[in-house]
């Protein structure tokens, strides 16, 4: 174009004329389109980086919710409304005990439906006499009122649970981590339980409200005392209440359990344990999403990586876009659009690799599938935000490659 002469103001239509042409949002896609298209193994690989990370973060979060819908169905079905009482401590440290009536005095509140005590004993338990002393799997021998599979929620597996013709007898029932460490599931077999031969009248399922019946071999109330020199005292007291009357009972638990110390005593609910438990695995799911964060960052620095190259390789495209009068701000938005693409793919990905990973884990345990939509939009999100990290130092890089220099790169 011949310059103006000097003295004279450019028209209007001169001015027109050297402003460069806008590129509408779907030239700009096309055109980071153009890169992606060109070298499609240098685009998975990098891509495949960030859909790891994706998924690794939605599976973790997806797996844990998972699992938690899971217990609080469980929860659910069984009722929230069992409290646990047992011995507390006394202010120097030492251990007390619960009165041996107890129960009794429990049960004698009116919202209360059922009641029923386990106690603990010092008797061991092993597969036969051959065994040597010490070697018990961390199994616990309890006495067991006939009430507590009701008072629990649990359910007998195999045979029966303890009644008024077996309480009294050396008869016992094991729960189901109990009879898997012992490897005895069939009743009738004997077990050696404080320096006598027990028959196995049972096997319970697993027991979501009171875990620590497991491990545990269940004695009859009677047996217990007559086998075992039991002394009758409970060391926890299970006890089921109405709905609606949960906190009132908690309340004044701990005053009739033990009337005359009151403050020894510890009264705690399911969801106490459930909270614990929670926090745990809180605390796990931030070290794996920790881990996933690293992953993602990794992802993000193949895409950086990948873009960096794109623009040594096309040294001779930006040169000849530049000079056909492509402005700096054009070509950054080229690269930078073609790094969101390429994150946006990888992020999508790994939201589906996520979820499909979540379902096929919840699938084989039986669990309901649980993909929160926050790790889903924060998975895809930080992509996003990678992504366009990833590609501005590049994008600047290749703006500032002057049109001369970048053909001569030819």
């Amino acid at each position: 174009m011949i310059p103006a002469p000097r003295g004279r103001r450019s028209t209007r239509n001169e001015r027109d004329a050297l402003r460069p042409a806008r590129l509408r949002p779907a030239d700009v896609v096309r055109l980071g389109g153009t890169g992606l298209r060109t070298r499609p193994l240098r685009v998975f690989l990098s891509a495949l980086g960030i859909a790891i990370g994706v998924a690794a973060m939605i599976a973790v979060v997806g797996i844990s919710g998972s699992g938690q819908a899971e217990v609080d169905r469980r929860l659910d079905a069984l009722g929230t409304n069992l409290l646990r009482v047992a011995p507390g401590a006394t202010l120097g440290g030492g251990k007390t005990k619960l009165p041996a009536e107890a129960v009794r005095m429990i049960d004698r509140i009116p919202p209360v439906r059922e009641v029923a005590a386990t106690g603990a004993t010092e008797a061991k338990i092993y597969r036969n006499e051959r065994i040597a002393v010490g070697r018990t799997g961390s199994l616990a021998v309890l006495a067991a009122d006939d009430g507590l599979l009701p008072a629990v929620g649990g359910r007998v597996r195999r045979g029966r649970w303890l009644d008024a013709a077996t309480e009294r007898y050396p008869a016992v029932v094991l729960g189901a981590t109990a009879a898997q460490r012992l490897d005895v599931y069939t009743p009738g077999t004997r077990v050696w339980i404080g320096g006598r031969w027990f028959s196995l009248v049972g096997v319970l399922d697993p027991v979501p409200l009171a875990p620590e019946l497991d491990a545990a071999a269940l004695v009859g109330w009677p047996a217990a005392r007559t086998y075992l020199r039991f002394d009758g005292h409970p060391s926890t007291v299970y006890v089921r209440t109405e709905d609606s009357a949960v906190a009132a009972v908690r309340g004044v638990l701990a005053a009739t359990a033990n009337p005359a110390k009151p403050g020894e005593v510890q009264v705690s609910r399911p969801s106490d344990a459930l909270a614990a438990r929670e926090a745990t695995e809180s605390a796990l799911t931030g070290l794996l999403l920790g881990l996933g964060g690293v992953a993602l960052l990794v992802g993000g620095v193949g895409v950086g990586n990948t873009m960096v190259i794109s623009v040594l390789e096309r040294r001779p495209e930006i040169g000849l876009r530049r000079a056909l009068g492509a402005t700096r701000g054009q070509i950054r938005t080229q690269f930078v659009t073609e790094s969101l693409l390429l994150s946006v793919i990888g992020g999508f990905g790994g939201t589906v690799l996520g979820t499909v990973i979540t379902a096929a884990y919840a699938l084989s345990r039986g669990w309901p599938t649980v993909v929160p939509v926050w790790a889903t939009a924060a998975g895809v999100g930080a992509t996003l935000v990678i992504g366009m990290l990833a590609g501005l130092y590049p994008a600047v890089r290749a703006s500032r490659l002057e049109p001369t220099v970048a053909l001569a790169g030819t």
